[in-house]
């Protein structure tokens, strides 16, 4: 059987299979490659008599997102990172022509309650959330992923490579464009208490589950702004003493030591074992996604980082055996087959 082609088998740009941030130790926010995108900070998701706010008030009042999210837009321009706003809008036409009330369960929600109108009071900024003249206000959203408006132009245009994301709601919005970014290459972080959802049980589902896997860090808003222009360099990616943190803020423990890399082994962080991990841990450094003041983030959630296999130093030959084959050297990429290859129009 014939070699794969292995353009097949991951291809840089499309597709989303390049990061980034390849070959940086990535654990800062550099405000020159960062954006901050607030998704429907409007008062009908924030605002009291808003059409959606009796499903949102109690996430947005339990974390106080209107205030955080103030913190959040208002510590970015401090420290010059854009500010990115997007809302959505929704007219007649959206539904009359393009019948979008009969797509999904949350268009369907969205026409019965009359949210987000254009042009209408529930679909204007928060009063404390208001764009600068100078921002970004993106064209609506009509779904639940951002992507499907000129915000990928937008981050192009910016140079951006990590996009921290902050609004409404945890488990539509905020998650799906959060997905999107990521497969897209994006190091994306989530902003936990900037962020609402339509009822508790979505907020910790989303918050606690699916963003620590998504994305690179769930971090707070202080967080975040404690890691804008921390230093890149790798020595300082982690430090005895650190407190390290999971990509879902839960703390796993304190780093003992650093240790460089050698010829046989890969440079890592030794977690000496207790309450969390029944034994000493050997982190990878490259896992080391975020570091804030004296607190480093992995991008692994607590609650999985005791089944990963760093019971040892993370030795050369062993990480030579996760990279798996060469795409050179595979003839059938799923064992007994490979993809279906589609016929050109030339050839029917």
């Amino acid at each position: 059987m014939d070699t794969m082609d292995t353009d097949q088998l991951g291809r840089d740009g499309e597709g989303g299979a390049t990061y980034m941030l390849k070959g940086e130790a990535g654990v800062t926010f550099p405000p020159e490659r960062t954006a901050l995108l607030v998704i429907d900070p409007v008062n009908d998701f924030l605002s009291e008599g808003g059409a959606g706010w009796e499903m949102t008030k109690n996430t947005v009042k339990l974390h106080d997102v209107v205030g955080n999210l103030k913190r959040a837009i208002e510590g970015a321009r401090e420290r010059g990172i854009p500010v990115l706003f997007g809302p959505m809008a929704y007219t007649e036409e959206d539904y009359a022509d393009k019948e979008l009330h009969r797509r999904s369960g949350i268009n369907r929600i969205m026409f019965e309650n009359k949210m987000f109108l254009a042009g209408s009071w529930g679909a204007d900024f928060h009063p404390d959330l208001q764009p600068r003249d100078d921002e970004t206000v993106l064209l609506p959203h009509k779904g639940i992923d951002v992507f499907e408006t000129d915000l990928p132009d937008r981050l192009q245009r910016l140079g951006t490579t990590h996009l921290v994301i902050a609004g409404m709601t945890a488990n539509l919005c905020c998650e799906s464009t959060g997905r999107r970014a990521m497969e897209e290459g994006y190091d994306v972080t989530y902003l936990s208490n900037a962020i609402g959802a339509e009822s508790v049980p979505a907020y910790e589902a989303a918050i606690h589950l699916d963003y620590p896997l998504i994305g690179n860090a769930v971090m707070e808003v202080e967080q975040f702004l404690a890691a804008v222009g921390a230093p890149a360099n790798t020595s300082d990616t982690a430090q005895p003493g650190d407190t390290v943190l999971g990509s879902d803020q839960g703390e796993i423990g304190t780093v003992e030591r650093v240790v460089e890399a050698t010829e046989e082994a890969d440079a890592y962080l030794l977690v000496r074992r207790g309450l969390i991990l029944k034994q000493d841990t050997y982190i990878p450094l490259d896992a080391v996604v975020k570091r804030a003041g004296t607190e480093v983030f992995i991008n692994v959630p607590k609650l999985v980082v005791g089944e990963m296999p760093w019971s040892e130093p993370p030795s050369r030959n062993d990480r030579q055996a996760k990279l798996g084959p060469r795409g050179e050297d595979v003839q059938t990429l799923y064992g007994s087959r490979s993809p279906s290859v589609r016929e050109s129009s030339d050839d029917i």
